[in-house]
């Protein structure tokens, strides 16, 4: 395995390599993506502030990537996934709401193997090149336009209220307010208010009580026991 040239990149590659247990291409994407975006922002990585404001196209390994490289994470409300199913993400300046995208480039793959011809194997070819890639030709780097309000994405910390259906807690201001009451957006979506564009990931069962579940069999029992489970 090669090392960057980039202390820092490297401190972080070491990092995410610690939390998965193991280095993989997407991995080394993400770390890439995350200082090339801080880059093209001119801002500097890791941030411990919420100056910088990240959302991630995929999950998995990458994100877990992009937040080591970054500082920027989901409990600090930095960090969002809108999951398109891209290894990719957009990088805002929250001040200014100056924004960029990152993407790799089309034919990174073959020119990885270019890169890293000591190396066999496809996958390994991709972990060694993307590290020694440089920026411009691995990366795309565009300035975007968002489609939503940064204040209003991130919410309104300390800011709760109850719906007026289902009662439960509401916070950092997402609730809809209809005729007059607060609604969580299930229940707005639920009730037909027009809220699809930002309705619930569930619907409810027609009774909205948990099934019972049937205990165990002794098959179920014995394989868990294999597998070291508890069951």
């Amino acid at each position: 395995m090669i090392r960057s040239r980039r202390p820092a990149i490297q401190s972080a590659l070491d990092a995410t390599t610690a939390r998965h247990g193991r280095l993989c291409p997407r991995q080394v994407l993400g770390v890439r993506i995350g200082f090339a975006g801080a880059d093209a922002l001119g801002l500097d990585v890791p941030r411990t502030d919420r100056r910088l404001l990240v959302l991630v196209e995929t999950d998995g390994c990458f994100a877990d990537a992009v937040e080591v490289a970054t500082g920027c994470s989901l409990g600090h409300h930095t960090l969002r996934l809108e999951d398109v199913g891209k290894i990719a993400a957009t990088f805002v300046d929250v001040p200014s709401g100056r924004a960029v995208r990152v993407a790799p480039r089309a034919g990174i793959r073959e020119l990885a193997a270019e890169y890293a011809p000591h190396q066999t194997r496809r996958y390994y070819q991709q972990m060694d090149g993307y590290q020694a890639i440089s920026d411009a030709d691995l990366l795309s780097v565009a300035e975007v336009t968002l489609t939503f309000d940064v204040d209003a994405l991130l919410g309104r910390p300390g800011v709760r209220t109850n719906c007026g259906v289902c009662h439960e807690e509401i916070v950092n201001g997402r609730e809809l307010v209809v005729d007059g009451r607060p609604l969580c957006l299930s229940c707005a979506n639920g009730g037909s208010y027009g809220a699809s564009a930002r309705g619930s990931y569930y619907t409810p069962t027609s009774t909205g009580r948990v099934a019972s579940v049937a205990a165990p069999s002794a098959e179920q029992v014995e394989l868990g026991n294999r597998l070291g489970m508890q069951v």
